[in-house]
């Protein structure tokens, strides 16, 4: 048979005690069971224990959650502190603010600091202080299940010398072949001397035996009956200022940390507002620039050799072209007279208006609309030794070349406006000069050539200078709507 090891301190006949007190209690709480034995119950201890491993239970939750708090404040603090350091590298050394900046970044990560720390010290170890109570509690509890069995099992045998009315030294017999069975190998020595011992308990024995159980069990359970409820009432206060403490903290970060980017903020505002300014004076330059080559370009009625015009802001800075005066119609009883007085009377000298060379028929065109500077610097005299018949043979050829201009350029608007009914609110027409690339969903996509008919705004408000509503003559014939009518730029297009 292995011997049983012996530390100090450890006796053979207090390692057979404790084993003798595990086989009684198991002994007794199999009878408990099997209902052979009757059990001590205490509805409102137990009630206690119940509300305790709820306690334990929702404290030990509460601890996990704060402890993932903390650890996220933690991981919050350290994106914070890199995104700072991020901006702090990126912030030039001439850019506005740049000490603010620094110590922005500086407070940022010392709050953090302080409000992680703080939450350790007020709520975390206070959350553990309130845990650490509970292991404690928990042992004495099993330790007065265990006397309670020891304290029935002795009343049980109190109970049975008493039942058999035996005399005064009258041995007790214990059921030996049980425990002996139950023993491992190594203790049936040990067991069978404690036996023999305990054959000889008499009944003063069996009650000294009752008494002591009773004492030390009923020491337990006056101290748990008042403590589980004392503990159980603690969590309301527990509870209240573990959470204000979180809030009023969290409150305080918060209201720290809120100054800290409303500074942030301020110094950004400040640092855009000085970019703005710049960019707004290099543009006052080139727009005043941009200005000079329009009126150049008005002065000389002519386009700027390197490409199409400057798009018009919207509203434009630029004002748009004046448009010419209505154009008068010349009256058809307009006769030959009327046509060579155009040319001066220093160009037509000696030129007889009854001659039978002259035309009758009606001019039927807008006179106003032919070039005349270029027309009389061609009949102007070129030398002094001016021939008369000469003047008059190219008069009457140049009269003769402005009838049939006349005549083909009515003609073709009596055409067009026979064949084509034009909008409602069609105000006259514009030859595309350059492309025009539309660069919003209610502009024209022009190109050079293209014809459009130009309309009025519904809201005139609407209308911004240097900018034109219409719609390509193309789109107009095909789908007899302004459902394609967009704005364009005016200085792209020349009036036809």
């Amino acid at each position: 048979m292995a011997e049983l090891p012996m530390g100090k301190g450890v006796s053979a006949g207090k390692i057979a005690s404790n084993v003798q007190k595990k086989i009684t209690r198991a002994q007794e709480k199999v009878l408990q069971k099997l209902g052979k034995a009757d059990e001590t119950k205490d509805l409102a201890f137990e009630e206690g224990v119940i509300n305790f491993n709820k306690q334990l239970v929702e404290g030990t939750k509460l601890q996990k959650d704060l402890r993932a708090y903390l650890a996220a404040v933690k991981a919050m603090h350290e994106s914070s502190r890199r995104l700072y350091e991020c901006l702090d590298d990126m912030y030039e050394s001439d850019w506005y603010g740049r000490k603010d900046v620094d110590s922005i970044c500086e407070d940022s990560d010392l709050l953090w600091t302080d409000f992680h720390q703080k939450l350790v010290d007020h709520a975390l170890i206070s959350m553990d202080t309130y845990l650490g109570q509970f292991p404690d509690i928990k042992a004495r509890i099993a330790k007065r299940d265990r006397k309670l069995v020891d304290f029935d099992s002795a009343r049980h045998n109190f109970a049975a010398v008493n039942k058999g009315k035996k005399k005064e030294g009258i041995k007790i017999t214990k059921p030996t072949s049980l425990l002996e069975r139950a023993a491992p190998g190594w203790a049936q020595g040990i067991l069978s001397a404690h036996n023999v011992a305990q054959t000889s308990l008499s009944r003063s024995q069996a009650e000294e035996e009752l008494e002591r159980a009773q004492k030390v069990f009923e020491e337990i359970n006056i101290d748990l009956q008042e403590e589980l409820p004392s503990l159980w009432n603690s969590r309301v206060g527990f509870y209240v200022n573990t959470f204000q403490s979180v809030a009023g903290l969290e409150e305080k970060f918060h209201r720290e940390m809120g100054k800290i980017n409303q500074n942030l903020n301020d110094t950004l505002e400040k640092l855009e507002n000085q970019d703005m300014s710049r960019k707004t004076g290099n543009q006052e330059v080139r727009t005043s620039t941009a200005q000079k080559s329009e009126r150049t370009q008005d002065a000389n009625h002519t386009l700027s050799p390197g490409g199409p015009p400057a798009i018009p802001k919207s509203p434009s800075k630029l004002k748009p072209a004046v448009p010419p005066p209505p154009k008068v119609t010349p009256s058809k009883d307009l006769k030959q007279e009327s046509i060579i007085n155009l040319f001066g009377e220093a160009a037509t000298p000696n030129i007889s208006v009854t001659s039978p060379t002259q035309y009758e028929a009606p001019a039927t065109a807008n006179l106003l609309d032919m070039d005349l500077d270029s027309l009389q610097a061609a009949t102007t005299p070129a030398a002094q030794n001016w021939d008369p018949w000469e003047a008059t043979e190219q008069a009457a050829v140049t009269e003769e070349a402005v009838a049939e201009t006349v005549s083909d350029t009515a003609v073709a608007t009596t055409e067009t406006t026979e064949s084509v009914e034009m909008p409602e609110a069609f105000l006259f027409k514009v030859k595309t000069m350059h492309d025009y690339n539309a660069n919003d969903s209610d502009e024209l996509e022009l190109k050079a050539g293209d014809v459009v008919l130009v309309v009025n705004f519904e809201n005139p408000d609407e209308q911004d200078e240097g900018w034109l509503m219409g719609v390509k003559e193309s789109d107009w014939i095909q789908h007899k709507d302004l459902g394609k009518k967009g704005v364009f730029p005016e200085n792209f297009t020349q009036r036809m």
